[in-house]
């Protein structure tokens, strides 16, 4: 199993700041049950309507992650926290389309807690695993079908480099139907208290299985 810490490159800067890490196996992932499509729709719904009254600064996740981005020196007007891009598809009314079940339930929980959610194919890691700023040079083939210089942005990575990120993940670690084990990495707020955080970061892990069956291995939350 991998250890997972903060770098000194981000926690020099936010001392609060916080991971959550949880770590599946033998899970199945599919297409998506039902009840989970309704309630990724209707949230989506929900929240276009939420939007259409409230300037997306007014969501605390919203307005605390750009700060860390400024913090980092990360422009958050042309990088943004991957729960933002969600919530401005959503406000323009492009909702997401469903993909598979893991994929969609961490759609659901960025949306739902409106911090950045990542979740990896275990077995395409190796080593320990670091949250840092990215060094020069450093990026990847993302999701997003494009190159993603990450230079400067908040990363986390393993011996091979830099695989994840709260703006955009790698294509490298992404999650499939084939995929057995897995790791989850939840961007906290680094105004929650520990205490909060762990009961997010169980309530999330128990959704997870529920759809998803498997075993949890390990929930933490991470900070100095």
């Amino acid at each position: 199993m991998s250890a997972i810490q903060i770098d000194k490159s981000i926690s020099s800067l936010i001392p609060q700041f916080k991971l959550g890490y949880i770590s599946y196996h033998s899970i199945v992932i599919s297409d998506s049950p039902q009840m989970l499509k309704g309630r990724l729709q209707f949230f989506q719904e929900t929240l276009q309507m939420d939007l259409e009254e409230k300037p997306l600064t007014a969501f605390s996740g919203v307005s605390e992650w750009r700060d860390v981005f400024k913090i980092c020196k990360i422009d958050p007007s042309k990088y943004r926290p991957s729960h933002e891009a969600l919530m401005r598809r959503i406000k323009k009314g492009n909702f997401l389309p469903t993909v598979q079940s893991a994929v969609d339930l961490n759609t659901f929980f960025s949306l739902q807690y409106m911090i950045p959610f990542g979740i990896y194919d275990a077995s395409a890691l190796k080593g320990d695993l670091s949250v840092r700023l990215g060094e020069a040079g450093e990026g990847y083939d993302g999701v997003n079908g494009r190159f993603n210089d990450m230079s400067g942005k908040i990363i986390t990575a393993d011996e091979h480099g830099p695989f994840g990120s709260p703006i955009v993940d790698s294509r490298r670690t992404s999650v499939s139907t084939s995929t057995t084990d897995a790791i989850q990495l939840i961007y906290l707020k680094p105004s929650m208290e520990v205490e909060e955080a762990e009961k997010l970061v169980s309530a999330a892990a128990s959704m997870f299985t529920q759809i998803h069956g498997g075993e949890l291995l390990q929930t933490s939350v991470i900070n100095l």
